[in-house]
């Protein structure tokens, strides 16, 4: 196993599998063959013409194209077509400062393959040259990679939140940070990635932010989605990012991101350059 192997996992999709979601002449999502044909059983909302997905005249507006796609969403939940509905709101927009044509349920951004968007905090703490990351498990009883190693904060951008307000919750719900602690987490920059899982076509930007902790700071989970919390030297970090599946598949794509920028990925390591460019595709 390599890092190269952990970029490769988050870079692996058929695009002819998928045909473009189209909403004002904006590509907004890919979808399947397979997902297009139970959007096709509701033609008063979805169209379908030249392989493409759109929305029929009249659902217009925000707040109409809101209402008419959500109608639709929630009666494939009632079959079983969608399941893990959170009655979490995500914009779907052509971009992430562009204003949002309409908002789905979070549980349906694979399945139409919207660009979702995350913020990922790495905890660290530093002992002279040394450095130690918070690593936290994922719950059991997550649906999403339960048991997995994840960073000590992580969450999904949700509509009507700035960044900045959702790394505050999330730190506050999977770690107990305080915000006046919250505030000197720094942005480093963000990775991207499209691949296949089994929830549907992930097409995610994760906004990356580093937070350096004193060292007698202990996490502790509120919100039951971390198990345990570990303090793991940066040596051990990487070790199990390059050897194991152990980290949840974007997880790892945000330490190695780490490892890069605080040089313990040097530019002459025979992997560095794909690294790089692996994580930002």
């Amino acid at each position: 196993m390599s890092f190269g192997d952990r970029i490769a996992a988050c870079n692996t999709w058929a695009p002819d599998r998928y045909r473009p979601l189209r909403v004002d002449g904006l590509d907004v999502g890919l979808v399947t063959a397979e997902f297009a044909g139970l959007l096709a059983e509701f033609p008063d909302v979805f169209s379908f013409r030249e392989h493409e997905v759109g929305l029929v005249a009249g659902v217009e507006g925000f707040e109409r194209r809101t209402a008419a796609v959500d109608g639709v969403l929630r009666e494939l939940a009632r079959r079983g077509a969608i399941t893990r509905w959170r009655d979490e709101p995500y914009p779907v927009a052509p971009a992430f400062t562009a204003p949002a044509l309409f908002n789905v349920e979070r549980a349906a951004v694979p399945l139409l393959g919207v660009i979702g968007y995350g913020v990922h905090l790495n905890g660290y703490v530093r002992d002279g040259d040394r450095l130690a990351m918070w690593i936290g498990r994922r719950s059991l009883t997550k649906h999403t990679a339960p048991g997995k190693l994840d960073q000590l904060v992580a969450g999904g951008q949700p509509a009507g939140l700035s960044l900045a307000d959702n790394l505050v919750k999330e730190c506050a719900e999977e770690a107990s940070l305080p915000p006046e602690m919250v505030a000197h987490a720094v942005s480093v920059g963000a990775v991207s990635y499209c691949t296949e899982q089994p929830e549907g076509l992930r097409r995610d930007v994760l906004f990356n932010y580093d937070l350096e902790l004193p060292p007698d700071f202990t996490p502790v989970n509120t919100d039951g989605e971390i198990a345990e919390f570990f303090l793991w030297p940066i040596e051990q970090v990487a070790e199990t990012v390059r050897d194991t599946d152990a980290f949840k598949f974007n997880c790892a794509l945000v330490v190695i991101d780490f490892l890069i920028r605080h040089g313990i990925l040097p530019p002459d390591h025979p992997e560095y350059l794909e690294l790089v460019e692996g994580l930002h595709r």
